[in-house]
């Protein structure tokens, strides 16, 4: 069964694995030098500049969504931007990325 759930600051070691499996995914572990502790106070801290999605699958970690809001001066109104959407290898066409994208 699928799950969809903003994430806490206890998931913060398990969203930086998430990103290191997305680097791996796209075969850029060497740009990877961001470091927890500033992913944590990023999402978590004030100001928080980005939010985050976890899917879990039968209470497993299957992916996650990066996001954070911007502002369009040109249209005058809010926005947001997806910054990365990841789905696990083994959880793949189940519909949760769409799930997430959703959400």
């Amino acid at each position: 069964m699928l799950r969809i759930r903003p994430a806490e600051p206890a998931d913060s070691a398990i969203l930086f694995e998430l990103i290191g499996e997305l680097s791996d995914y796209e075969r850029l572990r060497h740009e990877m030098v961001g470091r927890l502790d500033d992913l944590r106070r990023h999402l978590f801290g004030e100001p928080r500049i980005a939010h985050a999605l976890l899917a879990e699958w039968d209470a497993e970690v299957a992916g996650f969504a990066l996001y954070y809001f911007n502002y369009s001066t040109f249209l005058c109104r809010p926005g947001i931007y997806l910054e990365d959407l990841f789905v696990r290898s083994q959880y793949r066409k189940r519909g949760i990325g769409l799930a997430l994208l959703r959400t």
